[in-house]
C-alpha cells in the first residue's frame, strides 16, 4: 500500500483486491467505533453498485455494536427499496442482512412522490445525528452519488443548500433507465468527517486524474466530493 496526499485528497493504492477490501472495511469500522465511543451511536451513508459490495460484506463481519449504528444512502434510483436494481437492495443484501441490529433508512418510501421523499430525507438529515462516514463511488463519466455530468439538474444540485436533492439524469447514458434520482449534495457532504471513495481499475484512476487536472466540476462532478468543505476525501484504489 502507498499513499499520495494533497490538501483535499489522499490516494491510497493497494496491491490487490484483498488488501483494498480489508483496508477500506477496517477504516470504516474504526470510524464507526470512534463515533460510538464518543456519542453512543453512529450514522453512516453508503452507496450502491458492485464495487463496494465486498467491503460491506467484510465490514459486517466486524465485532461492532450494530444496534448502535444507523445506515442511510448517499443516493438512490427512483425505485422501490425492494427492487433488485435499487441501492437499498444492494446495501441490504451485502451488509444489513449480516450486520444484525443495524437500523436502515431508505431514501425512497413506497407510495410517496419523489418531492416528498426528498423532503423527508432532508428533514431526517437535518434532525438526526450527523453521519460520521460516507462511502462514495465514481463512474467512468466522473459522476459520484447521482451527480451526473450533463444532467439538467446538476447545477441546482451542486448549489442546493439542503443535504439531498432530486435530480433528472435524462440523456446521461451512465444513468441507464433510471434517470430520476435522489442524491446527496455538497451541502450534505460538508459535515461528514470520514469520506471514502472506493475505486477499482486503471480506467477509474485515469478518470480521477483527469478530473483533478480539469478542475471542472460540471464535467467531472466527483470534484464536488473532493472540494466540499471539511475533511479531505480518502480514495482507496486497486487495479
Amino acid at each position: 500500500m502507498n499513499a499520495a496526499v494533497s490538501d483535499r485528497l489522499t490516494l491510497i493504492r493497494h496491491s490487490d483486491e484483498e488488501a483494498w477490501t480489508e483496508s477500506a472495511a477496517r477504516e470504516m469500522a474504526a470510524a464507526l467505533e470512534h463515533e460510538i465511543a464518543q456519542r453512543g451511536r453512529a450514522r453512516m451513508l453508503l452507496s450502491g453498485g458492485t464495487t463496494p459490495a465486498p467491503v460491506y460484506e467484510m465490514l459486517a463481519e466486524q465485532a461492532l455494536e450494530w444496534v448502535r449504528v444507523e445506515v442511510g444512502l448517499a443516493d438512490e434510483r427512483w425505485l422501490s427499496p425492494q427492487d433488485r436494481d435499487s441501492n437499498a437492495w444492494l446495501v441490504r443484501h451485502s451488509f444489513l442482512n449480516q450486520a444484525e441490529g443495524a437500523h436502515f433508512d431508505p431514501l425512497v418510501r413506497v407510495g410517496k412522490p419523489l418531492a416528498e421523499c426528498v423532503h423527508d430525507a432532508n428533514l431526517q438529515a437535518e434532525h438526526s445525528q450527523p453521519p460520521c462516514l460516507v462511502v462514495l463511488g465514481m463512474g467512468n463519466d466522473g459522476h459520484t452519488a447521482s451527480l451526473f455530468p450533463g444532467s439538467r439538474d446538476l447545477e441546482r444540485a451542486l448549489q442546493c443548500d439542503r443535504p439531498y436533492a432530486a435530480l433528472d439524469a435524462s440523456g446521461c447514458p451512465v444513468a441507464r433507465d433510471w434517470h430520476l434520482r435522489i442524491t446527496l449534495t455538497p451541502q450534505g457532504l460538508a459535515p461528514i468527517g470520514t469520506r471514502l471513495l472506493l475505486l477499482r481499475g486503471q480506467q477509474k484512476l485515469d478518470v480521477l486524474e483527469a478530473a483533478l487536472a480539469s478542475g471542472d466540476v460540471h464535467r467531472y462532478p466527483v470534484l464536488a466530493a473532493i472540494d466540499a468543505p471539511g475533511s479531505a476525501l480518502r480514495v482507496h484504489w486497486c487495479a
